[in-house]
């Protein structure tokens, strides 16, 4: 019989409130397996439960549940339904007694029953070995094994927490959340050797612990690529959304050495959008976190090496290279440069949301929080599709959802598809020209402070959540005194840099720049950070592709 792959977290555990039958049914398992498994008994259905969630906690595998029928207060047919659900892949098996066979068949449909064995069981060689043996050879194909993932354990109102779980969540890191008000989250706490002065805690699959992590170790202990492989490459694409992991795609895939510098997690905005629905191709929709893992896993296929958690700082030019400097002093250089930086949520500045962000207050969409806003209030603010999309979404779980909206209605910001969703929506109402003037809450958002636009009137409304969605800041600062932006921030590119048909002062060769190039030769722009661009995913990926295009031109001529 072959071993499991992880023999030693993958557990057979039975169960027989007879003392005497539990130890006998454990030591002809233990004879058999016990090289290869652990055998765990318990001696009623209620502690078999308890070492079942146990088990799960610590991630560990169960392969067999052998469960007596005639047990008190829970019998053996109860206790597997209810195991069900804490490993539904484990095979089940009833033990029973002759004048039980009819219970036992019939259990075959309540449990979905794999067998069922008669008491005695002797001699185990010819009526129990066989049968586990087979039931394990099933559960391997069937591939249970548990798919490693971190704990965090933190404060449902803490923004670090929130921070931590975001990180891990955009960058399809599986994780399990632990409140620290519950049992789980303190005995962790305790195995950690921690007081909860300090969160979020993490801990590792191997067992490693992380007190308030930060984002470059976090990548680094769950397997995200942080640092380059060579010093120099044929192009940097900075930035991991749309249009920057177009780039690396098309870059990687035409033969370019390249490279995608993302300081938190690939996807950008529209990476933590709940449904993308008029992206080309996907007539059904298409999560934010779906499409974002497929162009990732699409990039690395071709080659592209993909960077997390890495801030860049700087962009110099050093004669035919370009040189992109990160936060930490390092520097890696490449021929050409794609800026794919994107935008961020411009902050509300009423008052009391800065100290209550990540608290109550969420900028973007937030995911992980939508559970817990089952059957609260929530207030979302702005009027254009990401803030659309993530009021459908989190109307799922929310008792209702409020719209907040400057203007006179959705008309003027939001595709014609998603204000029709929300108008039949039956929990999700519009106010508009409505505003924020500020919110309350000591260590989280309690109530928020409405105040109509037109006419100056005020009124108070109890808030627990309240997602931002007011309009986009380009993340350029770091490109000061370097390429050429417009008065907000955005990088102007190819025509948008002549003047009166005039180009730049600095511009140093006999050739107009080309369509998405800025004012250094060889540096790009694609996406939401090009200044007059589109603001949609199917541009961004658009802009990035022609932008690997226009850097092969580019390569040529130089």
């Amino acid at each position: 019989m072959a071993e499991p792959t992880d023999a030693a977290r993958t557990v057979l555990l039975t169960v027989d409130d007879d003392p005497g039958v539990s130890r006998a049914v454990a030591r002809d398992l233990r004879r058999r397996y016990g090289a290869a498994y652990r055998v765990v008994r318990a001696e009623s259905g209620q502690s078999a439960l308890e070492a079942l969630r146990e088990l799960k906690l610590r991630g560990d595998s169960v392969a067999v549940l052998l469960a007596d029928y005639r047990m008190p207060v829970m019998n053996g047919i109860e206790f597997l339904e209810r195991a069900m659900d804490v490993y539904p892949g484990a095979r089940r098996v009833l033990l029973t007694a002759y004048a039980d066979t009819g219970a036992a068949i019939d259990a075959i449909n309540v449990v979905d029953l794999d067998h069922y064995l008669l008491k005695p069981w002797d001699p185990p060689e010819e009526k129990l070995y066989p049968v586990v043996d087979d039931l394990l050879a099933a559960w391997r194909a069937g591939d249970h094994r548990p798919v490693p993932f971190m704990k965090v354990v933190g404060h449902r109102w803490s923004a670090r927490s929130s921070e931590v779980r975001e990180f891990l969540a955009r960058n399809q890191v599986p994780y399990r959340w632990y409140s620290v008000e519950e049992p789980e989250g303190r005995r962790l706490l305790a195995a950690a050797g921690q007081d909860g002065l300090r969160l979020p805690l993490v801990i590792t699959p191997d067992g490693g612990v992380l007190v308030e992590p930060e984002a470059p170790e976090l990548a680094a202990r769950v397997g995200l690529a942080t640092t380059p492989t060579a010093d120099f490459y044929d192009l940097v694409v900075i930035g991991g959304g749309p249009a920057g992991l177009g780039s690396a795609v098309y870059g990687a895939s035409e033969g370019l050495r390249t490279v995608l510098v993302e300081r938190s997690a690939t996807g950008g905005q529209a990476g933590q959008s709940s449904r993308i629905e008029n992206y080309l191709g996907f007539p059904d929709g298409v999560s934010g976190a779906q499409l974002t893992d497929r162009a990732r896993r699409q990039a690395t296929r071709f080659g592209a090496e993909i960077l997390t958690a890495r801030e860049v700082t700087g962009l110099e030019v050093n004669g035919a290279a370009r040189v992109v400097r990160f936060a930490d002093g390092s520097a890696i250089g490449a021929h050409s440069v794609i800026l794919a930086t994107g935008v961020q949520y411009r902050r509300l500045t009423a008052e009391g949301c800065a100290g209550l962000t990540g608290c109550g207050v969420f900028y973007g969409s937030a995911l992980t929080e939508a559970p817990s806003c089952q059957g609260h209030d929530v207030f979302i603010v702005g009027g254009a599709n990401s803030a659309g999309q993530a009021a459908m979404y989190l109307s799922r779980f929310a008792k209702s959802v409020t719209l907040l909206v400057r203007g006179p209605d959705l008309s003027a910001s939001m595709s014609h598809y998603l204000v029709q969703q929300i108008t039949e929506a039956p929990n999700i109402t519009v106010r508009a020209r409505t505003e924020v003037e500020a919110a309350h809450g000591s260590d989280r958002l309690e109530r928020l402070t409405l105040r109509r636009v037109d006419t100056g009137e005020a009124e108070q409304a109890e808030a627990q959540w309240m997602f931002v969605f007011i309009g986009a800041a380009p993340l350029t600062g770091w490109l000061d005194g370097t390429v050429r932006r417009d008065g907000r921030g955005f990088i102007l590119a190819g025509p948008d840099l002549t003047v009166d048909g005039e180009l730049p002062e600095d511009w140093d060769l006999d050739r107009p720049p080309y369509h998405l190039e800025t004012s250094v030769p060889g540096v790009f722009v694609a996406g939401d950070a090009r200044a007059e661009s589109a603001k949609r995913v199917a541009s961004a990926v658009g802009e990035g592709a022609m932008a690997v295009m226009l850097v092969h031109r580019y390569l040529e001529q130089s």
